[in-house]
């Protein structure tokens, strides 16, 4: 069925969430609690105050979270989108995801909502760092220019970043065929797409283990392991 909605759209676009990594092995923050973070909540850890509040925390947190995401790899279904991508099969993806795996499967057209956990700025002057700078015996946490060095994603508390919401905004025009892979499509305002692609006539398929609030919007809702779905489809599409 996927497949052949995909051959007879112009413009599909990838909506992807936090069950596209966790099929590469990653783990999902927001379970990391289990007495990893002396009781504490991991999303306290990922808001804006505990910059301030608990600063040590933080940057052990984001140690944490840097250490998973290069001790896993982009997995089938990373690699699978990249090709539909280079064969013109998908124009993008929009992602909530901040580990870097699509781009390291070769997908070019990314926006990505949430930041990106590969890459560190300060600020107080933007200077960007690779995110390695973190895991060094010596955290690297303050800038030359006396700025605190921190990870470059969108903590609680903040704003999506402009650039990637207008890169979603272009991903959108024209979209025919709006495709969810492993987002739970709880968080605002990312999970407005789903809805604004509806109105825009495009056909909607939600693929997620768990039901969804946008499960009566869609076209095609499928519970199934995103990777073994992207495999059959791409046999098909072959």
């Amino acid at each position: 069925m996927l497949a052949k909605l995909l051959m007879e759209s112009q413009a599909a676009v990838i909506f992807s969430g936090a069950g596209m990594s966790t099929e590469s092995g990653l783990q999902d923050f927001r379970s990391a609690d289990r007495g990893m973070w002396n009781h504490r909540n991991p999303i306290e850890l990922a808001d804006i105050e505990a910059i301030d509040s608990n600063r040590s925390e933080f940057v052990r947190f984001y140690q944490w979270r840097i250490q998973e995401m290069n001790s896993h790899q982009p997995n089938d279904g990373h690699r699978i989108l990249a090709s539909w991508e280079r064969r013109g099969l998908i124009k993008g993806v929009i992602t909530q995801n901040v580990e870097n795996y699509h781009e390291q499967a070769g997908t070019s057209s990314i926006a990505k909502l949430h930041g990106d956990l590969g890459t560190l700025r300060c600020m107080k002057c933007n200077k960007q760092y690779e995110s390695r700078m973190y895991l060094e015996p010596h955290a690297l946490t303050a800038c030359n220019c006396g700025g605190f060095i921190r990870p470059n994603v969108v903590l609680f508390g903040e704003m999506l970043p402009r650039a990637s919401l207008q890169f979603a905004g272009a991903l959108m025009e024209d979209v025919e065929l709006f495709i969810v892979l492993g987002s739970s499509l709880r968080v605002s305002p990312a999970n407005q797409f789903p809805k604004q692609a509806k109105a825009n006539g495009a056909k909607l398929v939600i693929v997620n283990h768990d039901p969804t609030p946008f499960d009566s919007y869609a076209d095609l809702v499928l519970n199934m392991s995103i990777g073994e779905l992207l495999r059959k489809t791409d046999e098909e599409l072959k």
